[in-house]
């Protein structure tokens, strides 16, 4: 683990201009530089470099951000690989922070599983190659469907000898721990014996969005009922199968290129559309779609085109991943094939032009493609026609974007013939529904304010970019006996403590326990290079901000920016408590109203007027103590 003194040298020595420089022509621009995009294509430069913030952006797209966030995108990697990216740019030693006992054992056992998936990666492969067993039954067979050689090597497919230990007995000979054998899921421990989990299977390697080996797929070449057909690699320290995308690291710049992904279920499928030319594709080996999987693909290209043979089950089947991904804001698109195809056989029968051109004419948004199922199943069926169409009014329902669920909405107005007035009340019930039913705080549901408090969301989000860009100037804090000087972020800490504040959001929660960890006084240059990619990402939107409040303060002394902070932090941390102490009203009355209807809640009502009476009292004081920090901001 890189120590936070190298880390620091990193940051301060990445110079923006230089690293963008690397991958992009750049032109001077006033105090500015400017260049094409290298995430997206076009003719007129909108790619914007400030030396002077140390940051980029596009105009076009909207990526950007520091050194480490541009080398992370374009070079697909993760925080610390980009770290190392840069150390090595600027030739800048790499010290290793002191892991406690836990920390090494587990990186131990991590890295020791990698070594021992790379070594059976390679044994795989030479076994393949170069023994006449390999040769004989794997080559035979993966040329038999019509692999060509260079997609054998290109996915380092291999082959296990079919004995019951012949890989186990070579990587012990090699120096290999048994135990990690067995945890990693290459041997399987019985009572008496440990043996090869893979023996006699055609081996396909998973690889890491990185290009290491996590885990591995075994198809048998028996026809054994008994034998199962594929066996996987188990869970393991380092392979979450719900985090995985075979192909991913072999796709991921051609998505990029292309902006959008297909989607497939299995290795071969992956191996044959490579070697028609479709290489922006990668499976889910055969699992159902996950949200980690959809939040891997969602890092490249938010469109994705899902592939389905003619098997009517099976499609049924996987429909609730269409769902999950119009959830999760992608845009869906479905491509059936012929009855009695698979992309695997599909792709071998054509050449790349002709598969280019099918999946361009043939790929259907996803409304069409349901809407023609539903209609198929339902015929004439008053009945189930009606509940096929509800069927998709809830898959829009999940869509976040409420322009993209208009356009959906109209579209099935055209389709079905039912007026639009009620097919967008139909979905407002759905979601409303939900709402109802739903879990509090949602993680994947916390991305966005609640529909009736956007105001609370943006007040907290203010008082943070307050507290992330001054979080350790003094200001003035009155109490009942003195007037003290305490940080931005001690004041904000206390009112939070003592809950006369809170936030509301998950997201602004996590900031805020970032905030009590750091022990940096630039807040601001420590989340804008945080490991933490949400937090990367939250810090470079208030950076971005039209006005941005640096601007503001540029020029003050640090007694004027104590006095200003004095009343702006306060007025902020009011407004927020005011908007709190409404929205308890707005429940107690609500509590009132149902009360009231209810025979035998006359204690009840009392204990409630009593609450509200105190509340409104309160909402009188706060709303003082607002307007005299808005007075005092104005004589600032």
């Amino acid at each position: 683990m890189i120590d936070n003194e190298t880390k620091e040298r990193i940051i301060a020595a990445a110079k923006i201009e230089e690293v963008v420089g690397d991958f992009v022509k750049l032109h001077r621009s006033g105090a500015n530089l400017k260049g094409l995009c290298p995430f997206h294509e076009e003719k007129t430069p909108s790619f914007m470099v400030s030396p002077s913030k140390n940051i980029c952006k596009c105009f076009g797209c909207g990526k950007g951000g520091t050194p480490i966030n541009f080398i992370m995108e374009k070079e697909h990697l993760t925080f610390p690989e980009a770290l190392r990216y840069l150390a090595d740019k600027y030739h800048i030693e790499i010290k290793e922070k002191e892991l406690t006992s836990e920390e090494m054992k587990a990186q131990s056992m991590r890295e020791s599983m990698m070594q021992v998936n790379k070594f059976a990666a390679e044994y795989f492969v030479n076994t393949l190659w170069n023994t006449d067993e390999g040769q004989s039954v794997g080559l035979s067979y993966l040329r038999g469907r019509g692999i060509s050689d260079a997609m054998i090597k290109k996915f380092k497919i291999g082959y296990c000898p079919d004995r019951y230990t012949a890989f186990y007995d070579e990587a012990i000979k090699s120096g290999f721990d048994p135990k990690v054998l067995t945890e990693v899921g290459l041997c399987s421990k019985g009572e008496k014996h440990t043996t090869d989990r893979f023996r006699g299977r055609v081996i396909f390697p998973v690889h890491s969005i990185s290009g290491r080996e996590v885990a591995f797929g075994g198809r048998a070449l028996k026809t054994d009922e008994r034998t199962a057909k594929y066996v996987n690699s188990p869970e393991s320290l380092i392979y979450h199968k719900s985090n995985e995308l075979y192909g991913i690291y072999f796709a991921k710049n051609e998505i990029v290129k292309k902006d959008n992904v297909y989607l497939v279920e299995g290795y071969t499928d992956v191996t044959s559309l490579h070697q028609s030319g479709i290489e922006n594709v990668v499976a889910s080996s055969g699992t159902s779609l996950t949200y980690g999987q959809i939040n891997m693909i969602h890092r490249f290209t938010s469109n994705i085109t899902v592939l389905y043979d003619g098997d009517s089950a099976g499609i049924k089947a996987s429909l609730r991943g269409i769902d999950m991904l119009l959830e999760q804001n992608m845009n869906v698109k479905v491509l059936l094939l012929p009855d009695g195809e698979d992309p695997d056989s599909f792709a071998r029968s054509r050449n790349a032009s002709e598969l280019i051109e099918y999946m361009e004419k043939n790929q259907k948004d996803f409304i069409a493609f349901k809407s023609e199922l539903a209609l198929t199943e339902a015929g004439n069926d008053p009945i189930k026609r009606s509940n096929l169409i509800n069927e998709i009014l809830r898959s829009i329902s999940v869509i976040p974007d409420e322009i993209k669920r208009s356009v959906y909405i109209q579209d099935c107005q055209t389709r079905f013939g039912i007026k639009l007035e009620t097919l967008t009340q139909s979905v407002k019930n759905i979601i409303a529904e939900k709402n109802q039913n739903a879990k509090p705080q949602k993680a994947l549901e916390e991305t966005a304010p609640k529909k009736d408090l956007p105001y609370t969301y943006l007040q907290e989000r203010e008082l943070l970019k307050h507290i992330i860009n001054f979080a350790l100037v003094p200001i003035e804090f009155i109490t009942p006996d003195e007037v003290i000087k305490v940080s931005v972020v001690e004041y904000v800490a206390y009112m939070k403590e003592n809950g006369i504040i809170s936030f509301s959001y998950d997201l602004h929660n996590k900031i805020w326990d970032f905030i009590l960890e750091s022990e940096s006084g630039d807040l601001r240059n420590e989340f804008l290079n945080h490991a933490n990619k949400e937090i990367q990402d939250y810090t470079f939107s208030l950076v971005e901000d039209k006005y941005e409040i640096h601007k503001e303060t540029v020029d003050y002394t640090p007694e004027q920016l104590s006095l200003k902070l004095s009343s702006i932090i306060p007025q902020l941390v009011f407004g927020l408590e005011l908007r709190i102490v409404e929205g308890r009203l707005k429940e107690v009355k609500n509590s009132i109203s149902i009360a009231s209807r209810v025979p035998g809640a006359d204690e009840q009502i009392i204990s409630l007027l009593k609450e509200q009476s105190e509340l409104n009292a309160k909402k009188k004081q706060v709303a003082a103590d607002l307007a005299n920090c808005k007075l005092k901001r104005l004589e600032v």
